[in-house]
């Protein structure tokens, strides 16, 4: 009984050590990192941040130019390939676009969580906000959905992967000339942004020795 006990006690006392981690990333042209250059796109920028807080991680660029969630529910299954820790969905922008019907959205996305949990990896959802053009209705609809999908299924989300752009005082300055992709700059401040709340996850998936180093000044 005590050498169990002090075996235990051993156990419990050792360090966590971090394992590599890798996350698709599962969206449309923001994902993708639509006009920029390769180093400079969504995917390569987050991975970077998170690094550089102590995340072993490598992100996989699961974005395309265009996509529809409905076009995320018909590939999420092969993206979810073996070496996928983590899955990161952010879709619904093109559906916004089009003005599709957020109950089709909301469908398709559930699709996805729930490919994602009978794969048991872990999701988190990015959301986006509808502008007021789109009538009360649906944009009260769209935006609700990405919470009411995290409760749902039990995944973190993160409300606007668009909002610290909205939110800043010159945001046209932070696209690029066709006023929907963010410009590199803009996608800075996009992951400075979600940063923390991506890195929480990763840290869940076992990425970080221990804590992973809190963001400061980033």
């Amino acid at each position: 009984m005590f050498a169990r006990s002090l075996a235990a006690l051993l156990l419990t006392a050792l360090p966590a050590f971090a394992q590599p981690v890798t996350v698709a990333a599962l969206g449309d042209s923001l994902t993708q990192g639509y006009g920029l250059p390769p180093t400079r796109g969504f995917v390569p920028q987050l991975q970077a941040w998170l690094r550089a807080h102590g995340a072993d991680v490598t992100l996989i660029n699961a974005g395309v130019s265009g996509d529809t969630s409905a076009g995320g529910l018909s590939r999420v299954n092969w993206t979810l390939t073996p070496e996928v820790d983590g899955l990161i969905v952010a879709l619904g922008g093109n559906d916004l676009l089009r003005g599709i019907d957020p109950a089709v959205t909301r469908a398709n996305l559930s699709g996805i969580l729930d490919a994602a949990r009978r794969a048991e990896v872990p999701a988190l959802l990015v959301g986006l906000n509808a502008p007021p053009n789109y009538g009360g209705a649906y944009r009260n609809a769209f935006n609700a959905m990405f919470p009411e999908l995290g409760a749902a299924y039990d995944v973190p989300v993160i409300p606007s992967m668009l909002g610290a752009i909205v939110a800043a005082g010159d945001p046209l300055s932070l696209m690029q000339h066709d006023g929907i992709h963010p410009n590199a700059d803009g996608v800075r401040l996009v992951v400075n942004a979600m940063g923390p709340q991506v890195l929480k996850f990763v840290e869940s998936l076992g990425a970080c020795e221990g804590p992973c180093r809190p963001p400061s000044g980033s």
